[in-house]
C-alpha cells in the first residue's frame, strides 16, 4: 500500500512558493487595474509603467484617432488650416480652397473607384449638375438664364441631392458592365452631358457665354461684406475657404466611417471579386448603386463649391481633362485612402503654380511671352500621365503609401521589424 508523500518543506521550496504567491498577487492587482480603467481604455497608475497606453477595448482600438500622436497632429493640422488664410495672399487662399474642392470630389471618386472598384470617367458631369443646380437656385435671374436667389444653406444641399438622384437613375445601366466597358460608358455620359449643357442656354447660358454663380449669402449673411473678427478681417475669399474646410472635414470623416462600416466592407468585397461577394450574400446591384449615389453627391457638392470659387461657369470647363485631373488625384494620392486623396488634391492643384515659379529657371518651358519648347499646360499634362503610370506600377497606394512607409520606418527605428 502506497502512501502520499509529504511536500518538500526545504527553505528553497518555501521561497519559490512565496515568489509564486507574490507574482499571483501582482497579476491580480494588474487585472483589477484593467477592469477599473474608465470604459476599458488605457491602463492607469502603476500598470501603465509596464505597458503605457495599453488599449483594452475594441472600440478605442478602432477609433479614428486612437493614439495621442494622431490626436495632437490632427489638432495641429486643423489649427494651421484655420489660421492659414489670414496670413496667405489672396491667390494662395483661392488655390487652397480649390484644392479642398478637388479633395471633396476626389473622395467621392475614391469611394466609387478605389473602394468599390467601379472605374468612372464621368465625374465632371455630376460636378456640372451640382454647379448649375446651385447657380439656378442661388443665382440672380438673367435675361436668358434662370435664378431664384435662394440662400446657400438651401442651394448647397440640393446641389448634392440632384446629382445623387441622377446617379441613382444612371446606376442600373452602369452596374451591368465593369472595367473598360464601364469607363467607356461613363465617358459617353460625360460627352453627352457636355453637349446638353452647351445647348440648354436657360440653364447654362450657352456655349462660350456661361452664366453667373450663386450669390454668396449664407444663413442670411452676405459673405462679400468684409467684417472684423478680433485682429483679422474676414472677406468673401476667406469665408469660402472656411466653408470648404468645414465641408472637407465633415465629408472626409463621413467617408472614412463609411469605409470602415459594413457598407465599406461590401464595397471592398465587390471590388476584389464581385462573383465571390454575391455568393457570400452581398447584393451587387444595391452595393454598386449606393457607391454611384454617394460618389455623385460628393461630386455635385464639389461642383457647387467650385462654381463659387471661379465666379462664372461655362459648359466647356466640365471636360475630359477635368476627369483626368480627378483620376490623378485618386491615383497619385492613393487609391482607397481618404488622407491620400487630400494629399493628391493638393499636389494636383498646386502643381501648375509650382511650374509657374520654376518656369524662369527652366529654359525649355515657354512663358507668357513665348519661347521654350513646351508650355506649362503641356508639361502639366505630361507629368499627370507619367505619375499615374509610375504610381500604378511602383506604388499603388500613391503618396500616402510613401508617407506610410516613411512613418513606419521611423516608428520602428532602429529596428527593422
Amino acid at each position: 500500500m502506497t502512501t502520499a508523500t509529504e511536500p518538500d518543506a526545504s527553505p528553497g521550496t518555501a521561497d519559490a512558493v512565496a515568489r509564486e504567491a507574490q507574482g499571483l498577487e501582482r497579476l491580480t492587482g494588474y487585472s483589477r487595474s484593467l477592469r477599473s480603467s474608465e470604459g476599458g481604455g488605457t491602463v492607469p497608475g502603476a500598470a501603465r509603467r509596464g505597458r503605457p497606453r495599453l488599449v483594452t477595448a475594441y472600440a478605442k482600438d478602432q477609433a479614428l484617432l486612437n493614439t495621442p500622436a494622431k490626436r495632437w497632429w490632427t489638432i495641429a493640422a486643423l489649427v494651421v488650416a484655420l489660421l492659414a488664410p489670414f496670413y496667405l495672399t489672396r491667390d494662395l487662399t483661392l488655390l487652397l480652397s480649390m484644392a479642398m474642392v478637388f479633395a471633396i470630389s476626389g473622395i467621392g471618386l475614391n469611394l466609387l473607384t478605389g473602394y468599390a472598384g467601379q472605374i468612372s470617367l464621368g465625374h465632371p458631369f455630376f460636378m456640372a449638375l451640382g454647379a448649375y443646380t446651385a447657380a439656378v437656385l442661388g443665382g440672380s435671374p438673367g435675361s436668358t438664364t434662370w435664378g431664384f436667389e435662394l440662400d446657400l444653406a438651401i442651394a448647397l444641399p440640393i446641389a448634392a441631392l440632384v446629382p445623387a438622384v441622377v446617379g441613382l437613375l444612371v446606376a442600373p445601366l452602369a452596374v451591368r458592365v465593369r472595367g473598360l466597358y464601364l469607363a467607356v460608358l461613363t465617358l459617353g455620359l460625360l460627352m453627352l452631358g457636355e453637349q446638353i449643357f452647351k445647348q440648354w442656354s436657360q440653364l447654362t447660358g450657352g456655349s462660350g457665354v456661361g452664366r453667373g454663380v450663386a450669390l454668396p449669402v449664407l444663413f442670411g449673411r452676405d459673405l462679400s461684406v468684409r467684417y472684423a473678427l478680433g485682429p483679422w478681417i474676414i472677406d468673401e475669399d476667406i469665408s469660402l475657404y472656411l466653408i470648404c474646410l468645414a465641408l472637407l472635414v465633415a465629408l472626409g470623416v463621413m467617408a472614412r466611417n463609411i469605409a470602415r462600416s459594413r457598407t465599406g466592407r461590401a464595397f471592398a468585397a465587390v471590388r476584389d471579386r464581385d462573383i465571390a461577394a454575391e455568393i457570400m450574400g452581398v447584393n451587387l446591384l444595391r452595393t454598386k448603386t449606393l457607391a454611384f449615389v454617394l460618389s455623385s453627391a460628393y461630386a455635385g457638392l464639389a461642383g457647387a463649391l467650385m462654381s463659387l470659387l471661379v465666379g462664372r461657369i461655362v459648359p466647356e470647363q466640365w471636360n475630359i481633362f477635368l476627369s483626368i485631373q480627378l483620376l490623378a488625384v485618386v491615383v497619385i494620392g492613393g487609391v482607397a485612402t481618404i488622407t491620400g486623396t487630400i494629399i493628391g488634391a493638393a499636389f494636383v492643384v498646386l502643381l501648375p503654380r509650382i511650374l509657374e515659379e520654376l518656369a524662369p529657371y527652366l529654359p525649355f518651358i515657354g512663358g507668357a511671352t513665348g519661347g521654350g519648347i513646351i508650355t506649362i499646360f503641356q508639361l502639366e499634362t505630361i507629368l499627370f500621365g507619367a505619375l499615374i503610370i509610375l504610381f500604378l506600377t511602383l506604388e499603388p497606394r500613391g503618396l500616402f503609401g510613401l508617407w506610410y512607409r516613411v512613418r513606419t520606418y521611423f516608428k520602428a527605428w532602429p529596428f527593422s521589424y
